[in-house]
């Protein structure tokens, strides 16, 4: 009994999150996702409110392969104004199929008054008689409390009769919902603890994040002997969100020692997973995000660096592979040479007896980044100025002129036309292309120009482009930074330009990602077969 179940609502209560949306498809690869982590239930949808969650159960049945987890149906208790046995959302939970149903009742009196309109023990009898019902029919039930912790604070003794109504009933778990999310933790551990006391079922937490304490009361209810956990990947759901199993499972893993996975092994698929989920629901993943995010491990501070390549532990927590992380080494001008030595062991330079070079290296870092360059997000660019002044690199072309016009006639659209002049490998190369906008045919141009010499370059492309006004207060005049994304099909590399001329600017990091790129063509071989370091 010390093992904690898990209880993911993605699939339902995190699709009522603004922005987020679904399909069929995307749930079920979400689903089997969830199980090869080890999560023991998967709430799927609410079947009696729409088709796609009618579709996605019976999907479920015939193309998910589980191990690990049940599929669970939501639903409310009977309405009011009909009988359990025909009751239609109650009858679309069973004909869902699902071997687990989850019934929401309300606990808060003050809901039974003016959402419901009915007497309290009319609310006892929906919630006896649906639970029964259930269990008549072989199905395993959890009774979700809703609003239990504001019900309990207003009349404890009504919200403690909902859940002993439930497990007269027969219910299998009753779970305590912080619905609003505006309980704090002492709180939640208090009442779980009193109602531990009177309650003889397992007990669960689905606790919301209004207050941006979801995950310390999930924790705090575990710890006063909470047996199941509820909560989404990433956060995601209504209004601020519901707790976050991807910080819940590490902590309740390692850091209370409560097992919820099958084994710890199966952390490592932690960050994987919540990069999937952010993928298929269209979410930038977020950077911060303890545990998974990519700055969650990711050292700046020259002191620290030179601390952590002592001993990790002087500035983590946990080791970020236990989680399928990894620790990254920045280089900024915060940065110290113990930065840059991490980084260019990184990067398979020999930098033995050469401090002085690295010492350029790191002024040249904060000259740049004083004009405005920032190497953090453009890792392919910080890799070239490390090779190029510590690797002996050869510039694979050399840079002439370029022009860049842009025309528009009546009753069209602008066209923009670059032309290039480069030096490739002893040969002067002269090229003009069209483009929809200037970068665009800039790109063409310099692609035109490079392809003879490197035809591989067809293999990648520009995924995104943006722009940044770094002194606003200069108008038309500022300095901008300009990011650009390139990827080959297998991975993605980010370059910067910064100049007061965002042509300029974009040019510097349109060369920069074509530099990398044939660079790591160099290292790695063909280009079909390679996945950039």
């Amino acid at each position: 009994m010390n093992r904690v179940r898990l209880l993911d609502t993605t699939l339902r209560d995190g699709t009522q999150g603004e922005g987020i949306s679904l399909t069929v498809a995307d749930k079920l690869r979400i689903a089997q996702k969830l199980d090869d982590l080890g999560i023991a239930y998967i709430e799927g949808g609410f079947p009696a409110a729409n088709p796609k969650d009618q579709d996605f159960f019976r999907r479920a049945q015939s193309e998910l392969t589980l191990k690990n987890a049940k599929i669970t149906a939501f639903g409310s208790t009977r309405r009011p104004s009909t009988t359990v046995e025909t009751d239609e959302g109650v009858r679309a939970l069973l004909d869902s199929g699902a071997p687990v149903i989850t019934i929401v009742g309300k606990a808060w009196d003050f809901h039974v008054h003016e959402a419901l309109r009915v007497e309290l023990a009319d609310n006892l009898a929906m919630i006896v008689e649906t639970v029964a019902w259930l269990k008549k029919h072989d199905r395993e039930v959890i009774f979700d409390a809703e609003h239990f912790f504001d019900g309990y604070r207003h009349n404890s003794e009504y919200a403690i009769s909902t859940l002993q109504a439930a497990a007269d009933a027969g219910v299998d778990w009753v779970t305590l919902c912080d619905t609003n999310g505006g309980t704090l933790p002492d709180v939640v551990a208090d009442i779980v603890k009193q109602v531990r006391q009177v309650v003889s079922v397992p007990i669960g937490i689905h606790a919301h994040n209004d207050c941006e304490l979801a995950v310390a009361n999930t924790l705090a209810a575990v710890k006063e002997g909470a047996l199941m956990a509820h909560g989404t990947i990433n956060g995601i759901g209504e209004r601020c969100g519901n707790a976050n199993l991807i910080s819940i499972i590490p902590n309740l893993e390692l850091k209370l020692e409560r097992p919820c996975l099958p084994t710890k092994a199966h952390l490592v698929h932690l960050t994987e997973l919540s990069r999937f989920v952010s993928e298929i629901a269209n979410l930038v993943p977020h950077s911060y995000q303890p545990f998974v995010g990519h700055s969650a491990f990711a050292h700046k501070g020259g002191i620290h660096v030179s601390a952590i390549a002592r001993n990790p532990d002087t500035y983590e927590h946990i080791r970020p592979e236990l989680v399928g992380n990894e620790r990254r080494i920045l280089v900024s001008e915060l940065s110290g040479l113990s930065n840059l030595q991490h980084r260019a062991e990184e990067l398979g330079l020999n930098i033995e007896g050469r401090t002085q070079e690295v010492r350029t290296l790191l002024n040249r870092i904060k000259q740049l980044e004083y004009e405005g360059y920032q190497f953090e997000g453009a890792e392919a660019s910080q890799e070239l100025l490390f090779v190029k002044l510590l690797g002996g690199y050869e510039e694979l072309f050399q840079f002439e002129s370029m022009r860049v016009e842009a025309t528009q006639q009546v009753g069209s659209a602008i066209t923009s036309e670059a032309i290039v002049k480069l030096s490739v490998q002893g040969e002067m190369v002269h090229t003009v292309a069209e483009g929809n906008g200037p970068v665009n045919a800039l790109d063409e141009a310099l692609r035109k120009a490079m392809r003879p010499f490197y035809p591989v370059i067809d293999t990648m492309h520009l995924t995104d482009y943006k722009v940044r006004v770094l002194d606003e207060k200069d108008g038309t005049a500022a300095k901008v930074r300009v990011l650009i994304e390139s990827t080959n099909g297998y991975d993605i590399w980010r370059t910067i330009g910064v100049s007061e001329n965002v042509i300029e600017a974009s040019w510097e990091a349109l060369a920069d990602s074509m530099s990398y790129f044939l660079l790591c063509v160099a290292k790695c071989g063909e280009a079909q077969s390679m996945e950039l370091t």
